[in-house]
């Protein structure tokens, strides 16, 4: 039967070239041939009832509509055609014109039930039929697909030369179909792994979700792929089942694609295998929350390899709604909200939607929200998800892609993550990893998560197909399916190359604690920084050049001057948006900064220009100067921003003291009580008993340039974490506990490095000396010369 299937999809193929050619791209020709096919399979299934439906709709009203049912039951299949038309009647019958073979054509398709014509819109196949007419090719493909060679029926025929051509059963004919599409894709290399993963990375997916509860398998199995492109993760899975002996009839496939050729091959192939296609939607999944409006919401497995790397920036949009005009969008869609608990213990309901440049992260969300729960499925809902690297580590502490990580650790529904041979995709050879999720997992596997690298597990093919030159063979299939199902860890060997971990949970998770430093600045009035007062901190050079330019003026307005500044703007390469350049050329802000220099003057003259290494004394002198001897007012912001210009950091100052705390403060009161931190530990949390003897403590401000974060394993005690690796480094140091987030990431690299021993200096040395000789002392030459 294998010899007859791919005599079968050498003929169709050789269709492509001969009929196709200079009428269409190679890479569209899979999108002519595959729905011929499909078409020539379905009307071979309808021929042996087509006189029974003629019969049917002679007896009907021609004003009635035709009842789906009653053509069903009399084709004995999902599908039908009403049309007078067969694709043998159209070869016959065809006339010399080609407009005509054309509407007859179109005429014939159009008598499909909707299910067929919903795939053959999606093809966009009428206007390929009308560019076939159009190029004297219509004809040619009708003849050839029905070719007596090509026994696409399912009963036994005999070529032109009587010898004998077997039958096409569901299953041969999903072969066939699925061979085709194979050679299309690799044909197509740049497009083939954005909608083909490789049969064999699908078979290990099938055999990892389902193997471990094929004894104790539910008596409806609802299998679905958000992400289904041309449908192999689900044909895969269904033929899994059937050969396992479970009943095809307690089988339901679902899907979502947004591709409508991927769609319609996806759903094309389902018909052809005598699968209900019912469920397979065409839209988008991340926009749409299609399947929980559905009365199948929810799904017991799930195998898919959703797109990653890929932006969904345009569809962010939908996803967010403005409460009011202007105002921050909110997101409206509860898939993508998870709740978590912060630091401090507070559950938070947090939009944990990643970065826009990549939406990997939303297709698991989407799978974990339909999972089936455990009241509807005792044995638990699996699923198997392939994704690159940064599905494990991107995004830091806080980030929509850690939050998705913490949720899914937290809620103990990581099974297992497999590290796949690299190169074993058409359109990438970056390394990707395959995440088996489960809400039901064993006593032993509750709380942990194992690791497994089959990065080495794999064959080299002979050539390669784009990216892909290895796979999978059923040998490395099972090592990698005995190690997962043996929950052990296990090192790699020689005949059997697949490595496991075994971690708890914990071991992802993280703080990220900020260590923070007090500011330390020595200060002195000087005549320069009281000049660079004048110019607007957010561009000192373009703002030096307005005043430079324009003198006076700027005090007034430069309203008038706006065209030849934006021409100088222009010419110098620099960028500003309007509301940018009307800040810097407002003359209440220049009048505001001219004030301050006035100001400063004045405090410079009472308080003198000595130099303090205490910024707290600096500014307790300003404050003293301004009350007792200026005689104009002004502000604490005004006091604050003239000392700080006048001042820079300097480690070997006094650190600035931002405010004085009584040992009831709120501030204190409240850390002691949410984090439970003693009285005696106040200062590793940045409150310092004050050094006059009072019982006074006192904060410090932060120096933000010095200012450091700490991954701290929630393992761990962050107390004695710091006082072990910060506090003996950096003596003024303090935690600030309370903007700690928590964070998750899985770092293969980390777990499964094993670093190569440096050579030794013989070794180098050896080499060295080979080389001289080689090329005749001439290294030695060298060196002896340059002594």
């Amino acid at each position: 039967m294998e010899n007859n299937n791919s005599q079968i999809v050498s003929l169709i193929w050789n269709i492509a070239d001969d009929v196709l050619r200079d009428v269409f791209l190679r890479g569209q020709y899979r999108d002519v041939i595959l729905p011929m096919v499909v078409l020539r399979r379905l009307d071979a299934l309808l021929e042996p009832t087509k006189e029974e439906v003629e019969k049917e709709l002679k007896e009907m009203d021609p004003e009635d509509e035709i009842d789906e049912d009653v053509m069903c039951n009399i084709t004995q299949l999902s599908y039908y055609n009403t049309s007078k038309w067969t694709l043998n009647r159209l070869k016959d019958q065809a006339p010399d014109n080609n407009d005509i073979l054309y509407k007859n054509f179109v005429e014939y398709l159009s008598g499909y039930s909707d299910n067929v014509k919903d795939v053959l819109d999606n093809f966009d196949y009428y206007n390929k039929a009308r560019k076939l007419a159009d190029n004297d090719r219509l004809l040619a493909i009708i003849e050839r697909i029905t070719d007596p060679r090509i026994n696409l029926t399912n009963k036994p025929q005999d070529d032109p030369d009587g010898l004998p051509l077997p039958p096409l059963d569901n299953v041969d004919m999903g072969t066939v179909f699925e061979e085709l599409l194979r050679r299309f894709n690799e044909e197509n290399n740049e497009e083939a792994g954005e909608h083909f993963t490789p049969r064999d990375a699908i078979s290990l997916l099938a055999h990892l979700v389902f193997e471990p509860v094929k004894d104790d398998l539910p008596k409806t199995i609802t299998l679905y792929d958000p992400a289904c492109g041309s449908g192999g993760m689900l044909t895969e899975g269904y033929e899994y089942l059937v050969n396992l002996g479970v009943k095809d009839s307690t089988i339901f496939l679902s899907g979502t694609e947004i591709n409508p050729e991927t769609y319609a091959i996806c759903k094309s192939d389902l018909i052809i295998k005598g699968v209900n296609p019912d469920g397979i939607h065409k839209g988008n999944t991340i926009t749409e929350n299609y399947f929980a409006k559905q009365k199948m919401n929810s799904f017991g497995f799930m195998l898919t390899n959703p797109p990653y790397g890929k932006s969904w920036k345009t569809d962010k949009e939908s996803i967010y709604s403005e409460v009011d005009e202007g105002k921050k969008k909110v997101l409206n869609d509860a898939r993508f909200e998870l709740e978590l608990a912060n630091f401090a213990g507070e559950v938070e309901a947090l939009d944990s939607t990643p970065r826009t440049s990549d939406g990997q992260l939303l297709f698991v969300l989407e799978e974990i929200d339909k999972m089936k729960p455990l009241d509807m499925q005792p044995q638990g809902s699996r699923i198997a998800s392939i994704h690159n690297g940064s599905s494990l580590f991107t995004g830091d502490a806080g980030s929509g892609e850690s939050n998705i990580r913490r949720y899914l650790i937290e809620n103990d529904l990581v099974d297992c993550i497999v590290q796949l041979p690299n190169n074993i995709f058409y359109n990438t050879g970056i390394t990707t990893y395959v995440w088996i999720f489960t809400n039901k997992k064993p006593a032993e596997r509750r709380g942990k998560v194992q690791l497994i690298n089959a990065s080495e597990c794999y064959e080299k093919l002979r050539k390669n197909q784009g990216s892909r030159n290895c796979t999978i063979t059923p040998l490395h299939r099972q090592q990698i399916l005995e190690t997962y199902m043996a929950f052990e860890e296990k090192e790699a060997a020689e005949d059997n190359k697949v490595e496991s971990k075994i971690f708890d949970n914990d071991d992802f998770r993280f703080y990220n604690v900020t260590i923070e430093r007090p500011l330390r600045l020595r200060s002195k009035f000087s005549q320069l920084k009281i000049d660079e007062l004048l110019y607007d901190k957010s561009d000192v050079e373009f703002s030096k050049w307005l005043y430079q330019t324009y003198g006076e003026r700027v005090f007034t307005g430069l309203d008038n001057e706006v065209t030849a500044i934006k021409s100088y703007l222009q010419e110098q390469d620099i960028k500003k948006t309007d509301k940018q350049l009307n800040n810097l050329i407002s003359a209440k802000k220049w009048q505001e900064r001219k004030h301050l220099v006035d100001l400063a003057h004045e405090l410079m003259k009472i308080v003198g220009t000595d130099e303090y290494m205490d910024y707290n004394k600096f500014f307790g002198c300003i404050k003293t100067a301004a009350s007792e001897f200026m005689e104009k007012n002004i502000s604490a912001a005004e006091m604050k921003t003239i000392a700080r210009a006048m001042s820079e950091t300097d480690p070997k100052a006094a650190p600035v003291i931002k405010k004085t705390h009584k040992p009831n403060s709120k501030e204190i009161a409240s850390l002691m009580a949410v984090y439970g931190i003693p009285e005696e530990r106040l200062n590793e949390y940045g409150y310092w008993k004050a050094l006059d003897g009072s019982k006074l403590y006192v904060e410090y401000e932060t120096d933000s340039d010095l200012r450091d974060t700490e991954k701290i394993p929630v393992k761990e005690d962050i107390y004695e974490y710091f006082l072990r690796e910060v506090r003996p480094y950096v003596e003024d140091a303090w935690i600030n506990l309370p903007p700690t987030k928590i964070g998750c990431e899985i770092s293969f690299t980390k777990y499964f490095y094993k670093p190569v021993p440096l050579r030794t200096l013989e070794e180098n040395e050896a080499d060295i000396l080979a080389l001289d000789q080689e090329n005749d002392g001439f290294i030695r030459q060298l060196l002896s010369k340059e002594g």
